[in-house]
């Protein structure tokens, strides 16, 4: 491909992420709401942390370090769950705004829609995330002097590939399954709220729901983030989490866009676009 067609086709990615704005703007009030409700779901659990003393009757919690674990995941939750929905609904998306058809048939590739799809999951997440994050700072005392936040990082773009991979594979069953596609993926997105270890360690678990948790890329990204912000782990021991989160990244990621593809060609095939129940 020459410089110039790649700039083309990035180009038709960049397209795709102003017009998903342009319909965030277009619901702006729902936006609103939806980040109301999340900030106070986030508020809501984390609080958890300083009503523990009262609710358990002891009085050795460490509060603080009780908060900022729940802190954490609920904002790491909210940043990965969120950029899972924008992913697995792209077709979802095109289906309530009736251009299911006009965007399936342009001449694009299809991995240039996902690409466009998947970058303006990335920044709506990232933004909303530093909203609830700013306000949550207000309610909380956060001590982050010695977190590592070089390795934080690096653990949640790690983490963000193999998730995509998932939501592109999760965003098969709204095409196949035109009325209940959609529930599926609310579903899968359920699954790894139970198991990741959000709000709490997957030793917890039962032993059969422990070893889905190993397989969840959510599970590496939570324990990878808080070791480097609660613990200031270095870089170099972010392989352990690191290492599953690309290697699940490097099979999910290219499988997941050939066989959206593969889906593509069978609904279209089929008829199934247009159908919404």
């Amino acid at each position: 491909m020459t410089a110039t067609a790649l700039r083309h086709e990035l180009l038709q990615s960049y397209a795709f992420v102003a017009r998903n704005f342009n319909l965030t703007k277009r619901y702006w009030g729902w936006e609103l709401v939806w980040l109301s409700y999340s900030t106070a779901s986030s508020l809501a659990v984390t609080f958890i942390a300083a009503g523990a003393s009262e609710v358990t009757g002891q009085t050795g919690i460490d509060v603080k370090h009780f908060t900022l674990y729940l802190l954490l995941g609920t904002l790491i939750w909210h940043f990965m769950s969120i950029m899972f929905t924008f992913v697995s609904e792209v077709i979802a998306w095109e289906r309530w705004e009736g251009t299911i058809e006009y965007t399936l048939m342009a001449p694009v590739h299809r991995w240039v829609h996902l690409i466009g799809q998947t970058l303006y999951a990335v920044i709506y997440s990232f933004i909303s995330t530093l909203i609830i994050g700013t306000i949550m700072a207000l309610f909380f005392e956060i001590n982050l002097a010695d977190a590592n936040f070089l390795s934080a990082l690096v653990v949640l773009m790690a983490g963000s590939i193999s998730l995509i991979g998932i939501g592109i594979f999760a965003s098969i069953l709204p095409l196949l399954y035109p009325e209940r596609g959609a529930q599926m993926t609310h579903i899968i997105q359920a699954a790894f709220l139970l198991v990741s270890g959000v709000y709490y360690p997957i030793s917890v678990l039962p032993d059969w729901l422990e070893v889905a948790a190993r397989i969840s890329p959510v599970t590496y990204v939570l324990d990878g983030i808080r070791a480097a912000i609660m613990d200031n782990a270095p870089l170099s021991d972010m392989g352990q989490y690191v290492m599953p989160l690309l290697i699940l990244g490097a099979i999910t990621l290219p499988m997941g866009v050939w066989a959206f593809g593969q889906a593509e060609h069978y609904a279209k095939r089929t008829g199934k676009l247009k159908r919404v129940g």
